[in-house]
């Protein structure tokens, strides 16, 4: 028996073709948006997102129109991936650097202070290298 592959699914629309790339706007729901009080709950949103698609030759001779309602694909590997570059590595680097400076001695002040300004580099150094990142973190789409 095989195993496929598990897969992150999000239902959207297109919203923009061009020779690059198709837009497609999906819509991220907090996990309360089931809840039968979420009219009146303060906590409940909803936030709109557009996704650009690479164009390939699959995506470019399959027919897509604006309006389409498509599927974005992405691997649970990947979306485990971003979960430990986004949180976890944070985390890591914090609890060591708390670990580290205390361990030197250094008043808590400034141990709180170094500890969020280790994390503070490693977003910069995240953000520095996001195009890298793009790159390999990319929806497919299905009909």
């Amino acid at each position: 028996m095989s195993k496929q592959p598990k897969k992150i699914v999000h239902e959207g629309k297109i919203v923009s073709i061009d020779n690059v790339s198709i837009g497609v706007e999906i819509v991220n729901k907090s996990a309360c948006a089931t809840c039968h009080a979420k009219g009146v709950c303060g906590a409940a949103e909803e936030q709109v997102r557009i996704i650009d698609i690479p164009q390939t030759l699959t995506t470019a001779t399959a027919g897509y129109q604006v309006g389409d309602t498509v599927r974005l694909v992405l691997s649970a590997t990947m979306g485990m991936k971003a979960v430990i570059l986004a949180y976890g590595l944070p985390l890591a680097i914090l609890l060591a650097a708390i670990l580290i400076f205390s361990a030197l001695k250094i008043e808590q002040l400034y141990v709180g202070l170094f500890s969020l300004a280790a994390v503070a580099v490693y977003y910069i150094i995240f953000a520095i290298f996001r195009d890298k990142l793009d790159k390999e973190f990319v929806f497919s789409i299905e009909q």
